[in-house]
């Protein structure tokens, strides 16, 4: 149930994203390219970025852990825009996806991405159960 909460608020994450023209992160929808095109391809771009996010996200991360006490933590918002790229770079094999320009705007697109994520993810994550006190 978390993974699919979590493919959920990555999709509308970048949904946002895509809607900011500055930042030069464009969605291409399965065609016809009807509203319901548009999120499908949402879903399954947030589905993919869910997975490079867990998987090769988290390699990356730990062998990171220098970088990041080196930099106080900036080191994330490379990664971050690493991690949406590759994201990007997945997707533009097909005629949908996800399209990213600069990589430094790709960056400030998914540091957007994470305060998104952060605020609908505490907000809609479920919780664990309470455990009962003795």
């Amino acid at each position: 149930m978390r993974f699919v909460v979590r493919v959920a608020v990555n999709a509308f994450a970048i949904w946002i994203v895509t809607l900011l023209p500055a930042l030069q992160v464009r969605l291409i929808p399965f065609a016809p390219g009807e509203a319901l095109q548009v999120a499908l391809t949402v879903l399954v771009v947030g589905l993919i970025f869910a997975l490079v996010n867990t998987l090769i996200g988290t390699v990356v991360k730990f062998v990171a852990i220098p970088l990041y006490i080196l930099t106080l933590g900036l080191i994330s918002l490379v990664i971050n825009g690493f991690l949406l790229w590759l994201t990007a770079v997945i997707t533009e094999n097909w005629d949908w996806g996800l399209r990213t320009g600069e990589f430094w705007l790709t960056a400030v697109a998914a540091l957007l991405i994470g305060i998104i994520n952060a605020i609908l993810g505490g907000l809609l994550r479920p919780r664990k159960e309470e455990r009962s006190r003795r």
